[in-house]
């Protein structure tokens, strides 16, 4: 099996959990690929989400270290075997991995919870917002690459669509709503956008107006993406360097509990619509 070049989030977040199952038990890498009846190295590949597994052997280890929660050792079972393309894999080598690794997992979240301060949420923008803000990229981004950028924004509304869409909260800044990216019509066009996709059954939008003062993470813009099993969920944020991602149980309950702080400050669905609203009349 040749190893992966450039595992994603998804594959490195798969050797992670069961890294964290071996080290629960106290067993070495070297022990469990013995147990395994697999090279020695084996198990550091899968780790590093370098090599891929069976759900056979995903299994058999699981039983080796004593894992007692089956759904968890379901939902890793869904994960193994070879790796289907997504229709984010026709960006890859063309736009930043991050970008990619953002999109799969957005599509296989059974929910999604985003905070925005300045920006519009991505699952929402229009092909013209998005590339006016791609146009700002310093130094200047080549013109395919910022057509690349837009049209793999723009696909990544399936993942709300798909199906009988997931559950989705977006929570924005006014500061993000009131900023005319690519001019006033523009921004009108984006603010109507919002509107339309805040009437889905299964999103809610909400906004956070000036009005409601500071609150956690009030400089960040993140993504709390929600798997089958809790122990899978991931957090993607936004840094100068790139996307960030984490998922150590620890930053998995803190990132719950500011999110859970922050949506209490933001207006309900129905004023957030209304706020939404009122700034698109005044421009």
């Amino acid at each position: 099996m040749a190893p992966r070049q450039v595992p994603t989030v998804r594959q490195r977040r798969f050797g992670t959990e069961l890294r964290r199952l071996r080290e629960a038990v106290g067993m070495t890498a070297p022990v469990a690929a013995e147990r395994l009846g697999a090279d020695r190295t084996m198990i550091s590949n899968i780790e590093a989400g370098r090599f891929g597994i069976s759900e056979e052997r995903l299994r058999r280890l699981a039983s080796i270290y004593e894992c007692d929660d089956p759904a968890l050792v379901d939902a890793l079972a869904a994960m193994t075997g070879g790796r289907s393309k997504g229709w984010w894999d026709e960006y890859r080598g063309k736009i930043p991995p991050d970008f990619l690794d953002v999109a799969e997992l957005e599509h296989h979240a059974t929910s999604l919870r985003t905070l925005q301060t300045i920006r519009v949420p991505g699952l929402f923008q229009t092909e013209d917002h998005a590339r006016a803000l791609f146009d700002l990229v310093v130094p200047a981004l080549p013109r395919l690459e910022v057509e690349l950028r837009v049209a793999h924004r723009l696909e990544r509304h399936r993942a709300l669509i798909s199906g009988a869409g997931k559950d989705y909260v977006g929570i924005v800044h006014e500061a993000a709503l009131r900023m005319q990216i690519g001019g006033r019509d523009n921004a009108k066009a984006q603010l109507d956008r919002l509107l339309e996709e805040s009437e889905r059954t299964n999103v809610r939008l909400l906004v956070i107006p000036f009005a409601a003062g500071g609150f956690p993470m009030a400089e960040e813009s993140m993504m709390y993406a929600s798997a089958v099993n809790a122990h899978l969920d991931t957090v993607e944020m936004d840094s100068p360097v790139g996307a960030m991602f984490f998922d150590s149980p620890t930053q998995l309950a803190n990132f719950r509990r500011r999110l859970d702080l922050v949506e209490q400050v933001a207006l309900n669905p129905k004023q957030s619509q209304d706020f939404i609203l009122g700034i698109a009349r005044d421009l």
